[in-house]
């Protein structure tokens, strides 16, 4: 069975950081593409950040851009999700999500993943 369990998340003052972790059991986590998302209240989920099976290719959202670090470790199953200079927007629920296949053009697309996580709160205080 498939689990994938985040860890990470809390509150924290506007400008802030957290990193957020995703432990992966009962996949082969190499073969994997990993994601993140997130959900707001009221909102749909959407894309936050990407990676490739081996780390090489990553892919984020614009708003996210050059705050957010998508990395992952093969060797402990975790894919990470670096969070730097927070803002109130980023608030909601981060997910961790795992597919197969790679393929650049589809890695917003959640209906797409496969398995997802429970989620983890962020909270960013203005």
């Amino acid at each position: 069975q498939v689990h994938l369990v985040e860890s990470g998340g809390g509150l924290v003052q506007a400008g802030g950081s957290l990193r957020l972790s995703c432990a992966a059991s009962g996949l082969t986590f190499s073969t994997h593409v990993m994601g993140w998302f997130r959900q707001a209240p009221g909102k749909e989920r959407e894309f936050v950040a990407g990676i490739g099976w081996s780390g090489g290719s990553t892919h984020y959202k614009d708003s996210v851009k050059g705050r957010f670090t998508i990395s992952r470790d093969n060797a402990k199953n975790t894919v990470y999700l670096k969070m730097m200079n927070l803002k109130p927007e980023d608030t909601a629920v981060y997910y961790c999500e795992a597919r197969l296949w790679y393929n650049p053009a589809t890695m917003k697309d959640d209906q797409l993943y496969r398995y997802w996580g429970q989620g983890t709160q962020v909270t960013v205080a203005s």
